[in-house]
């Protein structure tokens, strides 16, 4: 994977080959960032960089031999270690007997979860798990000469599951042989074990720019330019995120976020009516999507209100959309209840509430809420 492959963390990419170049890289690196920021390809990106005979300043070349083998996971100096399962019972779980399948699984989602991991061995709710005899075997092979003749690197993704048995490596972590280069990747710094944060340097991955996801989803074909833009939005920095919602999202959002607004500041009760048996059936995912998304443009509008200098980082028709509505008399108390009921309104949709009646209460209390109106009893 080439670091041009990874969506965003621009700076972290800088910062990583720049260590690089002025010969200060460490010996044992943390890559720490929520799911969905891109960790595991950010880790993947360094290991081709490091193995690349014909690097550029910023990346890997992409054709030479060692860039093709460490972009299959076939190269013989690139060590992988992830969580696993026992394949059958009185077995312990290594890595080295679910190669194939680790393969597979980043060709096809190089940003998908551990859970998916889990679930594409076949996991169900077995617990996964970084055993001891694994760690034993980082040692043992790590300490071995290079099977090519140059670096070695050995990829921890998800340190998190190493637990105590992470204590056997640490005079591995503290000094490595020689050329050795151990890259963890985590998402949750508090269930790492203190004696191996302290013998690494940690490079934080920043949650994604929407930009930058919306970019990417558009250059990769997930989907068209309009629905990338609303997606990334709502994916909450996270790419995995902005896939998943766009197997969710059918449509353009924002028509039904400008009629719905239409209706309540013109006080069109059956236009609201409308609305909520139009969205009722929709799919409970589409009905989420739906309402991250006003949620989104309520919190822009926010921003536009108080902090009108800074730009906002919209397609031009939301972007006139929410500066028309912090020009609104709505004040910040009803911009915040409104964020609140709609956020309830999610909420009892995930549980299987009846969508038509939440929508349409939502809607309605969104109507007394612009007007700064109190709400009847029972609404």
């Amino acid at each position: 994977m080439l670091f041009k492959d990874v969506v965003g963390q621009q700076p972290a990419k800088e910062g990583l080959t720049k260590m690089w170049h002025n010969n200060v890289f460490p010996h044992a690196l943390l890559l720490v960032g929520n799911e969905g920021t891109g960790g595991l390809p950010m880790g993947l990106a360094l290991a081709q960089f490091i193995f690349c005979t014909e690097k550029t300043e910023n990346d890997s070349c992409g054709h030479c031999v060692n860039c093709r083998k460490v972009s299959r996971l076939e190269h013989a100096d690139v060590h992988m270690t992830f969580p696993t399962i026992p394949p059958k019972p009185g077995n312990k779980g290594m890595s080295k007997l679910y190669i194939q399948e680790f393969r597979e699984f980043i060709q096809q989602t190089p940003y998908g979860t551990t859970y998916e991991w889990l679930q594409h061995i076949n996991a169900e709710n077995k617990q996964g798990n970084i055993v001891a005899e694994e760690c034993r075997e980082i040692i043992d092979t790590l300490n071995l000469k290079s099977y090519e003749g140059g670096r070695k690197v050995q990829i921890i993704w998800r340190p998190e599951y190493l637990r105590k048995e992470g204590n056997i490596l640490l005079k591995l972590i503290e000094e490595p042989p020689h050329d050795t280069t151990i890259i963890f990747i985590a998402e949750d710094l508090e269930d790492i074990l203190p004696t191996i944060l302290s013998r690494t340097q940690s490079v934080k991955l920043a949650p994604l720019h929407p930009k930058d996801i919306a970019e990417a989803l558009t250059y990769r074909a997930v989907t068209d330019p309009t629905r990338a833009a609303q997606i990334a939005h709502i994916a909450m920095g996270s790419y995995t995120e902005a896939l998943r919602l766009s197997n969710h999202t059918d449509n353009d959002l924002f028509p039904g976020v400008k009629d719905l607004f239409n209706s309540i500041f013109t006080n069109n009760g059956i236009a609201l009516t409308k609305f909520a048996d139009e969205w009722s059936k929709a799919g409970r995912e589409q009905q989420k999507n739906f309402l991250h998304y006003i949620i989104q443009l309520l919190e822009q509008a926010i921003r536009a209100r108080y902090t009108p200098d800074m730009p906002l980082s919209l397609p031009e028709a939301e972007a006139q959309f929410v500066r028309k509505l912090a020009a609104t008399k709505t004040t910040f108390d009803a911009f915040d209840k409104m964020i609140g009921t709609i956020t309830d309104t999610m909420f009892y949709i995930e549980r299987n509430a009846h969508s038509k009646t939440q929508l349409l209460a939502m809607a309605l209390r969104m109507q007394y809420m612009v007007t700064n109106k109190p709400l009847p009893a029972g609404v």
